[in-house]
């Protein structure tokens, strides 16, 4: 029950859900696409106990280590770059900021991009995926709204190469593209390069999946300078302090450790790939996922059923109740013996459902 005191247009306000992040008991916990590594050793070793002491003075501002790093990372300018509490604060600020004739975005997606919709009162259009759950950039060549596309998509980890996304910024120069790659290291490419050829892009990313920092809460957005001077703007007027002192010494520690990060992305591909290959030798339907995780239904049980069974016996995946996609499960890849686990659980788990359809008939 609401307060008496909440504006009245967010009374109905749904906010979004993030992934349970269990407290007592101990899972193998694949549904919320953290990382199954930890952190470069680099990062440790550049959180001192002299850094922690200067906790007592703000941060910088304007990022500008961090900032530096980032620029050098991905072969663009500082003036290119923009930090931020996580990719969702920069994703805010672009709901907020950038909207000024809507939002378009996929039915099936990054569930926040609705709730950013509601909360700042900006006029939404959903377009459904494809029944294959790819995007079709053809339904949004001609829109006006700005466009938000998580590359690869979340919950299908589907991609779409870079050269349709700069097809689609080329067919309409006068609307700007959002392109969320939260996952895109593991799809191996990425729509930065692109930058050079249009300023109606912006790039989004995050340190949360591929580096290991989802608790450290870093994101970033890469885009034309006057475009990232837009967002400053914004930022400056939230809080020109949104990124930790700790936070932005671990981001740069992690950026000067390349080989660390290719060797984690590396093995996380590789047993994607491997777990994929099992469910679907196992009968599973498992899209063609780019990104740290799987998306995948089971031919013999309902997602919410396989959800809470695997939950029983101590495997967190997740579950989204909504039409489309109620039968799959998005299982985030964990380390090769926690994948192996699964697979055992699940192969027992479908055998016992079974045997206990066959004795009902």
């Amino acid at each position: 029950m609401p307060s008496r005191f909440l504006k009245e247009k967010y009374r109905s306000l749904a906010p979004y859900v993030p992934g349970e992040q269990p407290q007592e008991r101990q899972f193998i916990k694949l549904n919320t696409n953290e990382s199954p590594f930890p952190p470069s050793p680099k990062v440790a070793q550049a959180v001192t106990k002299a850094q922690v002491d200067q906790l007592r003075l703000y941060s910088d501002p304007d990022c500008t280590g961090l900032r530096r790093a980032l620029a050098d990372t991905l072969g663009v300018g500082p003036q290119q770059v923009i930090c931020t509490n996580g990719s969702d604060e920069i994703l805010a600020f672009c709901f907020l900021s950038l909207c000024e004739q809507g939002a378009a975005f996929p039915d099936c997606t990054y569930g926040f991009y609705k709730v950013f919709a509601r909360l700042f009162g900006i006029p939404a259009v959903t377009i459904p995926l494809k029944e294959d759950f790819s995007v079709d950039l053809a339904d949004y060549r001609d829109l006006k709204q700005t466009v938000f596309l998580a590359n690869p998509n979340a919950p299908t980890g589907m991609a779409l190469p870079p050269e349709m996304v700069g097809e689609l910024c080329r067919a309409n120069p006068d609307r700007l593209v959002i392109v969320d790659e939260a996952y895109a290291d593991f799809a191996l490419d990425s729509c930065v390069r692109l930058l050079p050829q249009y300023d109606n892009l912006l790039v989004v990313g995050t340190f949360s999946k591929s580096r290991s920092l989802a608790g450290a809460r870093l994101g970033f957005a890469v885009g034309s300078e006057e475009l990232i001077a837009d967002l400053h703007r914004i930022r400056f007027s939230f809080n020109p302090y949104n990124v930790n002192r700790l936070t932005l010494l671990a981001g740069q520690a992690a950026l000067a450790d390349p080989e660390y990060f290719t060797a984690c992305r590396d093995k996380i591909i590789a047993t994607r790939e491997k777990t994929a290959a099992a469910l679907r030798d196992m009968g599973y339907t498992v899209l063609d996922s780019r990104a740290n995780f799987l998306f995948a239904k089971s031919g013999k049980l309902g997602g919410k059923e396989l959800y809470l069974l695997l939950k029983e016996n101590g495997i967190l995946v997740r579950h989204f109740d909504e039409p489309r996609i109620r039968d799959f499960l998005r299982i985030t890849i964990g380390t090769p013996e926690e994948m192996e686990t699964l697979l055992q659980v699940l192969r027992r788990v479908e055998t016992m459902e079974g045997k206990q359809n066959e004795n009902i008939h």
